[in-house]
């Protein structure tokens, strides 16, 4: 069993970061340490108890490689949207710089994800071609909750991750690829890597009291 860093579950939870530019490229991450983190994983809820979750792990470097070429085409185009991080102002000084910061790091990991270890897809089964309409969120509340405990349990071993979707704009490419089935939809994708250090802080978020509501609106 791999080493666990020594966190209590809060420092837990407010110290997993989306982590770029601080995951270590050059040190091989043992396919064990990702199991055991799945296993983790595999403990978190799902609709109906299902469990419908699938888990792509792509070590093979061509694999990555194809794939971190259509996550960087989708990048470019998202880069240049009115919903990238750069490209707009809140007229807070703090809040623009720290989003300048994630467009730099974001801008990071799409040019070396190719060279990231271990990229980890979650996606689910939903049993039809074509996803169910209306709000989806018993589907993916199905998965997504997963996936965060694989980013915690990965945390907790020394490695980082960064929770990414870019992909999704090239999901049938990429299933193709791989040889996913039509009728398993992907909702994440994961770059995973050891980090250099582990000594990461909470972040700055916006007053609690912003976003409560209590009873009512």
């Amino acid at each position: 069993m791999a080493e666990l860093l020594p966190l209590d579950p809060d420092q837990l939870l407010t110290t997993t970061r989306s982590v770029r530019k601080r995951l270590d490229l050059d040190r091989p991450v043992p396919l064990e340490v990702i199991r055991e983190s799945l296993e983790v994983a595999l403990q978190a809820p799902s609709g109906s108890n299902k469990q419908g979750w699938h888990w792509i792990v792509l070590t093979d470097p061509a694999k990555r490689k194809a794939v971190s070429d259509l996550y960087a085409r989708s990048f470019d185009a998202y880069r240049n949207s009115a919903g990238y991080a750069a490209n707009h102002t809140s007229g807070d000084a703090g809040r623009d710089a720290t989003q300048q910061r994630v467009a730099s790091s974001a801008e990071y990991l799409a040019e070396v994800m190719a060279e990231v270890p271990v990229l980890v897809i979650g996606a689910i089964e939903t049993g039809t071609e074509e996803l169910p309409g209306g709000n989806q969120a018993g589907l993916w509340g199905s998965l997504l909750p997963a996936a965060w405990s694989l980013q915690l349990a990965l945390r907790a071993r020394g490695l980082g991750s960064a929770w990414t979707s870019l992909h999704l704009r090239y999901e049938k490419e990429i299933a193709e690829l791989l040889g996913v089935p039509g009728t398993v939809k992907q909702g994440v994708l994961l770059p995973v890597a050891y980090t250099k250090g582990t000594d990461f802080k909470p972040a700055p978020r916006q007053p609690l009291d912003e976003v409560l509501h209590v009873d009512t609106w």
